[in-house]
């Protein structure tokens, strides 16, 4: 089975790609990472601009802006295979003509802090869905990794939901501390989605998702897309049945309807970014940051996700709607 749409709503690929040289951009995305999406069956890429702390705080914004224009310059670099994409309609033509939908995001903002008029710099600049925060600390609410501290939003954080939701952009839960996601579909408007969240019922890990809280994005109309990470998913050996597991157990808790794909494909950036010289703490704050399910390096391992949804005893159809169809009407409904 090959869905009419496949997505993928959190791939670093920018963070490998905007290491090189900017005169590389183009040709490195087309060499490294075009062959991967196709081999996945992806048409609807999320690319998130995610800021690592070297760059932190002082040149936050600079790498922001630097990523941002890597992505542009991808695009015009590669206009038969690609399409940066800022609106639904956008998304449905990049389909039909047989290109590769790309939809910018923002990671936890470090750029911006507590500046939430430069949200609006983003969106005209492309960026269309966003979180606030990352594992710590921010100036507009605390991630998960904080999650004792039991914060909400602060003031700039209700400001840039606000903000956010004028803009028309999507609020992305993701990473957010437990207080922060109840002070999120408290306020909330418009639909929030999860761009790379797993089910906490099945891994107690604080960047899963409790049962309620996958009900509560779903009953905004928004999406979870279930994370790929292996530690995230189990914490032993991952095999694709505990990954297959958390799809099928967000499915059955938000509905069918509510579930996607954030793959999360860290350890093909890592392993990109990582000279062959050396040999490098993989461990990110406890985490080891390349360990990932077999056959799932990188996302032209998709196919077997599709595959096992199947033998699970799902109908295509709703396999067709894990693997890309929800989050194509999501983004047609709300980026207009």
């Amino acid at each position: 089975m090959t869905p009419s749409v496949v997505a993928d709503t959190h791939n670093d690929l920018l963070m490998a790609v905007s290491a090189r040289p900017p005169e590389r951009w183009a040709a490195f995305f087309r060499e490294q990472w075009l062959p991967q999406l196709l081999a996945g069956g992806v048409n609807l890429q999320v690319l998130p601009v995610f800021i690592d702390d070297q760059y932190r705080p002082e040149g936050a914004l600079r790498q922001t802006l630097r990523m941002i224009e890597c992505a542009h310059v991808i695009a015009e670099g590669n206009p038969e295979s690609v399409r940066l994409c800022r609106t639904g309609q956008e998304i449905d033509q990049a389909l039909a003509d047989g290109r590769i939908a790309l939809v910018l995001a923002m990671e936890s903002m470090p750029g911006l802090d507590a500046s939430v008029e430069l949200i609006s710099t983003l969106h005209r600049l492309g960026v269309r869905v966003a979180s606030i925060a990352h594992w710590g600390r921010t100036p507009l609410a605390d991630g998960s990794g904080e999650d004792a501290t039991g914060s909400g939003l602060t003031s700039h954080g209700v400001a840039a939901l606000r903000e956010m939701e004028r803009l028309g952009m999507i609020f992305d839960v993701s990473h957010l501390g437990a207080s922060g996601v109840a002070h999120v579909l408290e306020l909330a408007t418009r639909p929030v989605m999860a761009t790379h969240s797993s089910a906490r019922a099945l891994r107690d890990h604080h960047r899963n998702l409790t049962d309620d809280q996958l009900r509560a994005v779903a009953a905004t109309g928004g999406v979870v897309c279930v994370n790929f990470f292996a530690p995230f998913l189990t914490d032993g050996a991952p095999t694709l049945d505990h990954l297959l597991d958390h799809v099928v157990h967000v499915a059955e808790v938000a509905g069918v309807d509510h579930v996607g794909f954030g793959p999360d494909f860290i350890r093909e950036v890592m392993d990109d970014l990582t000279p062959p010289c050396c040999d490098e703490d993989v461990n990110v704050r406890g985490v080891d940051v390349r360990a990932c399910v077999p056959g799932l390096e990188g996302p032209s391992g998709l196919p077997m996700v599709i595959e096992g949804l199947l033998q699970r005893g799902l109908g295509e159809k709703e396999v067709a709607q894990i693997a890309g169809g929800n989050v194509h009407r999501f983004f047609q409904e709300q980026l207009s």
